[in-house]
């Protein structure tokens, strides 16, 4: 069933955003009277599973989904129609058309793309609103787990900056720690600053690792008991404060999560304080290595900032988070090409995509992954690759500055090759899948 809800999330948010693309795409060639003849939801080679003609355009669904087109009477696209390009040009083919009305056209789909993930930014702005963890809020510093540790962070680090950037919220931590360029960390420990240097081979091993880094750190109190365990049969109850396990001091809940573990099948005794009054707790630790009990939320420790946006506040916000959400993307993208990083190793294609949305509905993560792929689309688009929409662009762009229009003969061979590319790609990502899949 969580499969099914994922796969769900997967075709619907892939569906609208190459429906609105490739809308990018159609509706100004039709402003332009250039002949649209095919509107395809997926690809469709051989057959398709739903078409139907209406005027010149025949619109349906294909079978393949790896994406979406528009088919546009006079131009070089993954269909490669020779014979049609061999005629003479018609006043309503893309190739008629001023350089002007064809970089429009293949300007529209990703700049719909742009426009759709700011609209989805400012209304989750407006109905959901921004919560924000300040990081000088975090009052007992960070838990790292055992990736950090070996970048050199220990627990109970503050981290006041990466590579001269003053970290504004917690959030941001893991990101600025895998994107920063030269990999300086500075943090507060104990009261000193120390700095801390971080490798592209250390930045490899946080890609490959994919885990959170860090969390805030907070004391551990009882928030709740699972049924029949060893925390509950001890008579603890909630709102404890846990502060010694066997008479050594700990106080915070990722000291029990690494403590526990290693007392397994042996007794026990937790030093805890209720209402005011401080008191043992008694007992066996289970084969499992867990004791049952659930701590108390880390937000109850912690002052979030919250904010509800009207609409002239969203609309700024919604750019503000698209621009950021780009941003990122693009310091990102850039690791794939630095081999010590192995980041290319790590590209994933349609089953990651499908892992990001929830095994249960959401709208709220389900409306910001599909913020984040239009921008990632739009991005990839713009890439001066032929064969995408950027490789179409950089051929007008040049036809406008010298004047000469590129030969058919150039455009089809470039066409192939960036088919060729992108085929490469997907096949790179996709086996990533793949091998995952059997790891």
């Amino acid at each position: 069933m969580e499969i099914f809800i994922q796969a769900s999330q997967f075709i619907l948010s892939l569906s609208l955003l190459i429906i609105l693309h490739e809308l990018g795409h159609f509706i100004p060639a039709k402003l332009f009277k250039t002949k649209v003849e095919k509107f395809y939801l997926f690809f469709d080679p051989w057959f398709s599973l739903v078409k139907k003609k209406i005027g010149d355009t025949e619109y349906g669904i294909g079978w393949l989904p790896l994406g979406g087109y528009v088919k546009i009477a006079g131009m070089v696209d993954e269909s490669m129609d020779k014979e049609q390009m061999k005629q003479e040009p018609k006043p309503w083919e893309f190739r008629s058309k001023p350089a002007w009305q064809r970089l429009i056209i293949m300007l529209g789909g990703v700049t719909v793309n742009v426009i759709l993930a700011i609209v989805i930014y400012t209304g989750m702005m407006m109905h959901y609103g921004e919560e924000v963890l300040p990081n000088e809020n975090i009052t007992w510093g960070l838990a790292v787990d055992s990736t950090a540790e070996q970048l050199g962070l220990r627990d109970g680090d503050k981290i006041v900056s990466i590579d001269g950037k003053k970290i504004e919220s917690f959030r941001d931590i893991s990101l600025e720690l895998l994107l920063g360029e030269a990999g300086q960390i500075e943090v507060d420990r104990n009261g000193e600053t120390q700095m801390i240097s971080v490798s592209d081979a250390q930045k490899g091993m946080v890609i490959a690792a994919k885990t959170e880094l860090v969390s805030p750190r907070f004391p551990y109190v009882a928030g709740g008991f699972v049924e029949g365990s060893a925390s509950a049969e001890s008579g603890m109850k909630e709102g404890d404060s846990l502060i010694a396990l066997n008479g050594k001091p700990l106080y915070f809940f990722d000291q029990y999560v690494e403590e526990i573990p290693k007392l397994k099948n042996e007794e026990i005794h937790i030093t805890v304080v209720r209402a005011g009054e401080t008191l043992d707790v008694h007992m066996t630790v289970p084969e499992e290595g867990k004791i049952g009990l659930r701590p108390l939320a880390p937000g109850h420790f912690f002052e979030i900032d919250s904010k509800k946006y009207g609409f002239v506040e969203a609309v700024p916000a919604g750019f503000s988070k698209s621009k950021k959400v780009l941003t990122d993307y693009i310091r990102q993208f850039k690791l794939i090409f630095n081999s010590e990083t192995g980041a290319y190793k790590e590209l994933g294609g349609f089953i990651m995509i499908a892992n990001q949305f929830d095994p249960v509905w959401n709208w709220e993560k389900f409306w910001g992954f599909t913020a984040f792929l239009s921008i990632m689309l739009a991005f990839l688009n713009i890439l001066p690759i032929p064969a995408l929409d950027g490789g179409h662009v950089v051929f007008v762009l040049w036809e406008m500055i010298t004047g000469r229009k590129p030969s058919e003969k150039v455009l089809e061979y470039a066409q192939m090759v960036g088919f060729i590319i992108l085929l490469g790609l997907i096949l790179l990502a996709n086996g990533n899948d793949i091998i995952k899949l059997f790891n």
